[in-house]
This record gives C-alpha cells, structure tokens and sequence, in this order.
C-alpha cells in the first residue's frame, strides 16, 4: 500500500478561451497509493473530471508534473500516453460510451484488439469479464436493449479487458436508479478487493462512502484530504 501509482506535483490547467482563462485546476498535489479506494468529492465545477482526465493520461497539465509509478508522463508525446491509457489504466464514465452497433461482447473485446491478441482469445476474456460483471447471457444485446445498470457494468467490463492496474470512474452512477448505482459500486469495491487502485469522482456522499479515502476539490484545489463523510460534505456546504 505504500507505493504510488499516480502522483501529481503542483498541477494546473488552464483552459485558454480566447480573452478568458479558465483555472481549471490550481496547484493540485496528490498521492495515490497503490490498492487504494480514493474518491475524490466536490460539487460541479470543482474541477473533479479534470483531475481524473489528467490523473489518467487523457489530457496534459498546463504547469506541474505528473507520475505514473514514478515514471515522469505529462512531457510524453501522444503515443506514449495511448500505451499508458491502454496498458495500465481503465476508464468508466457516466455516460458509458459504448458503441451503439457492437453488442455488448463486441464493446468489451474491443480495447484487447489494439495489443493484437488473437480473436479467440480475446471473446473468451470478454466473456469471462461479462459474467464477472453479472452479465452472462447478454453477450449478443447491443446498448439500446440493455438498461442504463447494465451498459454500465459493459462499460466497466470493457475497462477491464486489458487488465490495468487503477480503474478511475468519473460520476459512474451519475445516470442510474439507486438500485443499479448500488451495483456499481459493489462491483467497485469488490475489483478493489481483489487488488485493483479504484478512484472514483463524485459530488453523491453515499457514493464516495464506499471509498477508503476522501478528498474534497472546490474550485480547482485540493481543499482537505484523508476526510470522513461527515467532515467532506461540511467543506463542501461551506460550514
């Protein structure tokens, strides 16, 4: 647990809009550990998705530096970032981004047709990640027949195809009922269990409850790390 997967030093983001300048993220510094449950808290605008798309390899700080076990990533050139995304990070966003005409085998498979793996291969994982996500027997549904809980476990059984190290989810049940959010983040808690880095982004407390960490972002910084719920939706209030 003492080892970094992710760390930043000092981030911003500044989003040039012509005649305005948005700070997206101000001198964000954070750690996180290798096994860890991290949510990340704040209400909308706080710069929540930012840190994750920069944490994940998605986009490039402004100012600062980012590591990936303590490799340098922000002054990599494009491939070099795809090879990261690809081999050691899975993402899950709120609204699932699947493909609309592949089912929901073939949206799993995909991400393993990139490191080359032969066909076979490949349907056999993406079968076994569907059951592992509750989904056998749906293989051949494409999106449109498959509720919001259950595109969503799609999505995060694509997440897993290439077996990454840290899963980072940005509002993952952000579009579901309770029941089906409540799903998700069992499935959350139980793929950390089994060793994975989970971060999930969230302004919902009975989401980041799940965590084993929390730290508060308003407007673009780090406001309080290693916080309880209670302690969290107090800083995010303004008390």
């Amino acid at each position: 647990m003492s080892s970094s997967v992710i760390r930043l030093e000092n981030v911003w983001k500044i989003y040039d809009l012509g005649k305005i300048k948005v700070k997206a993220l101000k001198g964000v510094s954070i750690r996180i550990k290798k096994g860890e449950f991290l949510a990340i808290m704040g209400p909308s605008g706080s710069g929540k998705s930012t840190f994750l798309h920069i944490a994940g390899c998605l986009d490039k700080p402004t100012e600062g530096k980012v590591f990936i076990k303590n490799r340098r990533v922000d002054c990599l050139d494009e491939n070099e970032l795809a090879d990261i995304r690809l081999n050691f990070i899975g993402f899950v966003f709120q609204f699932f981004y699947l493909l609309p005409t592949l089912s929901a085998l073939e949206n799993v498979e995909l991400p393993t047709i990139f490191k080359n793996i032969p066909r076979k291969e490949r349907i056999k994982k993406a079968r076994e990640l569907l059951e592992k996500v509750g989904l056998k027997g749906r293989e051949s549904h494409k999106p449109m027949e498959l509720s919001g809980g259950e595109r969503q476990r799609v999505a995060i059984a694509r997440a897993l195809a290439n077996d990454p190290e840290v899963v980072l989810a940005d509002e993952p049940t952000g579009n579901l009922d309770t029941k089906s959010g409540k799903i998700i983040m069992d499935l959350f808690k139980r793929l950390n269990k089994e060793g994975k880095t989970v971060v999930v982004v969230t302004h919902d407390p009975q989401i980041a409850n799940y965590a084993d960490r929390i730290a508060v972002m308003r407007d673009g910084k780090i406001i309080k790390d290693n916080v309880n719920i209670n302690e969290a939706m107090e800083i995010i209030r303004g008390e």
